[in-house]
């Protein structure tokens, strides 16, 4: 049987049901009787069975008509709950977000937003995947992501970039190393250090690398390791020194590590938000997206930018 009725007239069947009149249903409904009983005439001609018995005195529902409403009050509950749980999805009372960013988004001002938003909206989700520079911008791109933090993909066409701050390369040492104390240090005056740096396959290799390129003397390097996390490793137990991104300094670590920035070239980077173009975010994602952009943007660079040498 095609359905040729609409929720209107289920609504219209409940409310004479419920009301034992076709006059009270009308005036529940802001509707004439003629029109409630087209809606009624309409519903039983389509399912083909008789929901009313009317007399002059009252309206009562037949056997068929008692079994119906139940089934039509289960439906419109259904319904309800269905648009309901759509409407908690757009308020952000429920749902999932997936973020990817580079690991030092998650130490230093990821927590501070995120707990933010939690306050805000308790039961959302946040999936974070805390990765490479191009595992981040991969999984952007693959859809995987609703967005990312990221100091890549600003050179993409299917990227949108929002820049939020230029941080600045350090030397990283223990705070025991005679240069600790120093407010800034040429690339010149490291030569004779022991250098400890990422593989070429790495994204800050390649940066330090393309600015270093003309640059005369510069340290030669004695350890390599995969991950700035290694670097640092290797920093904190005294084997050398190495140029990292300010923010890979980890806040909990500047008791043995500190960072004094590099001048000569100054070397940055420029970390932003990213997501893909012509892409819609859910409203939650879209509200916490614009939460970083606001707590980020707007933040004062002068820690960034100038590193703490302690």
């Amino acid at each position: 049987m095609r359905i040729n009725y609409d929720i209107h007239d289920l609504q219209a069947f409940v409310a004479v049901a419920e009301r034992g009149s076709f006059r009270q249903a009308a005036t529940d409904l802001f509707l004439s009787q003629s029109a409630l009983s087209r809606r009624i005439e309409k519903l039983e001609e389509g399912l083909g069975v008789k929901l009313f018995e009317r007399t002059t005195r009252r309206v009562q529902l037949t056997n068929v008509g008692q079994t119906f409403l139940v089934n039509v009050r289960t439906a419109l509950d259904n319904l309800e709950d269905a648009v309901l749980g759509v409407a908690d999805l757009a308020a952000h009372r429920t749902g999932t977000i997936t973020l990817a960013c580079v690991p030092s988004a998650v130490w230093h001002f990821l927590p501070q937003v995120l707990t933010r938003f939690s306050a805000r909206f308790p039961r959302i989700r946040v999936r974070i995947h805390d990765e490479s520079a191009q595992d981040v911008l991969n999984l952007v791109l693959g859809g995987e992501a609703d967005f990312g933090i990221n100091f890549t993909g600003a050179e993409n066409p299917e990227i949108v970039f929002e820049p939020i701050y230029v941080e600045k390369y350090v030397l990283a040492m223990r705070r025991d190393h005679p240069l600790a104390k120093r407010r800034s240090l040429s690339w010149k005056e490291t030569v004779d250090e022991r250098y400890i740096s990422v593989a070429k396959s790495s994204g800050n290799r390649s940066v330090i690398d393309a600015a270093l390129a003309g640059v005369e003397k510069h340290p030669l390097i004695s350890w390599e390791v995969n991950h700035v996390s290694g670097v640092l490793a290797l920093v904190e137990a005294g084997m050398g020194v190495a140029a990292v991104p300010n923010l890979s300094v980890l806040p909990g670590r500047q008791d043995i590590v500190i960072g004094v920035p590099l001048v000569n070239p100054e070397i940055k980077r420029t970390l932003g938000l990213i997501c893909k173009r012509k892409h819609s975010m859910a409203p939650a994602a879209r509200t916490l997206f614009e939460m970083l952009v606001e707590a980020l943007v707007k933040r004062p660079l002068t820690t960034l930018d100038e590193g703490d040498p302690g």
